[in-house]
């Protein structure tokens, strides 16, 4: 959601409303346990042979594909140093896409080797490598499993009731930087596994909660860093509403200290306020979503919010010159802390300014550089992928895809290459988007979140009510797919879609739709 000029006037969508165009089913599963005589790889002796036990579970099944989550026990006294699996489907299942090792098929062989992190399988210890696939027809499960060429005998009960997510902790790759400090006090430490966002004991995580809008403009306008107060009680009290996660917009010159900002309210005493707001968050429990929200760049184009080169309103693309530091200091400041996740940039609409070009906006929003239709120099998403990477920070990165984060219809085939595959697809949904209905939402999202997981980053409606958000809601539920509402300020909802008429919680009517369905869970 963008925000307009003034705090006197709350941020809204008045500029977008008017440019915008816009399963589980549950599987059998088979495991054996054994003795083998093959020996370990690079054992001398036939005194050390493999025993395994392996389960199969389909985590999720969409009609066309399915998610398998394997988890592999080491059953001997004996470590492996490394592993392969082996396995067969009867069926024409296809892989898409694989985790926790590297995954081949050759016909109708699956075959999955060790990653560099969990070649070494203790006694007793488990890996889970897990993957996606597509299908027609029927989806049998398999029901033989070989470690190193080693048959896994045996069986496993099934489960009385399908799971969604692994019964095993799945392994996790590890940080590539140590972590100096731990983990926040209650807030999930998250990463992806496949299309899914989990905690660090490899339970799903679907995020339900809400933005907080305030740091992305009021900081630039010289009217402090929130709007509205960010202590512990306010907090509190949106905890109490049973949310998660809570997004934080910022604003790229306040965080960086530009020149037009003033220094109460700019660079260290900016970062300084943000560190101790997720601090707080942190403390009740709360997950936190960090999204570059307003950026630099002169852009008089297509749904043009403002034309001056500083960040004082949503630009189509973030800008090459400081997007890329921005991200390089944020991810330094919390790179260690998975409870914090990192939005790359809020509604990229580079499509938009390329004269509704749905190729050429695509092209920019991956690779930047010179956008057709943008004058200033870009960043592209792999650029910033680079730079948090760079920087050692393992936290997960959400993506936001064009026409104002709302269409994700080429989001896979443009997905940046991420060396610690920890990508997340953002999605935004309003009523007055183009894609608005359950049918565009099944043609769209639900390939994407096959894949990845999509996190819809903000939901609301135009109208003060919740009729839109109850739909989406159902929907995004019964895809196992989160969301966070825009927006936890009070402002009148009949300008945009506010939750609160007071910090201390109450709702507008808007929120009153919300709270309730968020009670349910």
């Amino acid at each position: 959601m963008t925000a307009m000029s003034t705090p006197s006037n709350p941020p809204s969508r008045g500029r977008r409303l008017r440019s915008a165009l816009g399963a589980v089913t549950g599987a059998a599963l088979a495991a054996g346990a054994g003795t083998a005589a093959a020996l370990m790889p690079g054992a001398a002796h036939a005194a050390s042979a493999v025993q395994c036990q392996v389960s199969y579970s389909v985590t999720s099944d969409w009609g066309s594909g399915f998610g398998a989550s394997i988890v592999v026990k080491n059953v001997g006294t004996t470590p492996w140093s490394t592993w392969t699996l082996g396995y067969s489907y009867t069926g024409n299942q296809t892989l898409q896409s694989g985790w926790n090792g590297t995954w081949t098929q050759s016909g109708k062989t699956v075959t999955v080797t060790n990653a560099a992190w969990n070649g070494t399988v203790t006694a007793g210890g488990t890996v889970n490598p897990a993957a996606n696939f597509t299908y027609t027809g029927t989806n049998p499960a398999p029901t033989t499993f070989t470690i190193n060429g080693t048959t896994c005998n045996g069986s496993t009960p099934p489960p009385t009731t399908p799971t969604t997510t692994p019964s095993t902790t799945p392994s996790t790759p590890p940080s590539t930087t140590p972590s100096s400090t731990p983990p926040p006090t209650g807030a999930p430490a998250l990463h992806v596994a496949g299309n899914q966002l989990v905690d660090s004991t490899g339970k799903m995580f679907v995020p339900h909660g809400v933005n907080r809008s305030g740091a992305e403009f009021a900081c630039v306008q010289g009217n402090g860093i929130f709007d509205g107060p960010v202590d512990d009680t306010s907090v509190a009290a949106i905890a109490a509403w049973k949310a998660n996660i809570v997004r934080v917009p910022l604003n790229e010159d306040c965080w960086l200290g530009a020149s037009n900002v003033q220094a109460q309210y700019g660079g260290a005493a900016y970062q300084s306020a943000i560190e101790s707001f997720v601090s707080t968050l942190h403390k009740h429990g709360l997950a936190v979503i960090l999204d570059l929200h307003w950026t630099d760049g002169v852009y008089t184009g297509q749904s043009s919010a403002c034309s001056v080169a500083t960040a004082t309103c949503q630009k189509p693309m973030p800008d090459a010159a400081n997007a890329p530091a921005f991200w390089s200091s944020v991810a330094t400041a919390f790179k260690n802390d998975q409870s914090t996740v990192f939005d790359l940039f809020n509604e990229p609409y580079p499509d938009f300014a390329a004269g509704f070009n749905s190729a050429l906006g695509w092209s920019c929003w991956q690779n930047g550089g010179s956008c057709t239709g943008i004058n200033y120099q870009v960043a592209g998403m792999q650029s910033l992928v680079n730079a948090v990477r760079g920087t050692g920070a393992a936290n997960v990165l959400m993506l936001g895809g064009v026409a104002y984060s709302n269409d994700l219809s080429q989001w896979l085939q443009h997905k940046p290459n991420d060396p610690l595959n920890n990508l997340a697809a953002s999605w935004h949904s309003y009523n007055f988007n183009s894609c608005s209905s359950s049918s565009c939402w099944d043609s769209q999202v639900a390939p994407v979140l096959a894949q990845v997981p999509v996190i819809a980053g903000e939901i609301g409606e135009n109208d003060c009510g919740h009729s839109y958000i109850d739909t989406l809601m159902s929907w995004l539920d019964a895809h196992h797919t989160g969301y966070s509402a825009w927006t936890w300020n009070t402002w009148d909802c009949s300008s945009g879609p506010a939750l609160i008429s007071a910090y201390d919680g109450t709702p507008t009517n808007f929120g009153a739709g919300y709270k309730a369905h968020l009670a349910t869970f």
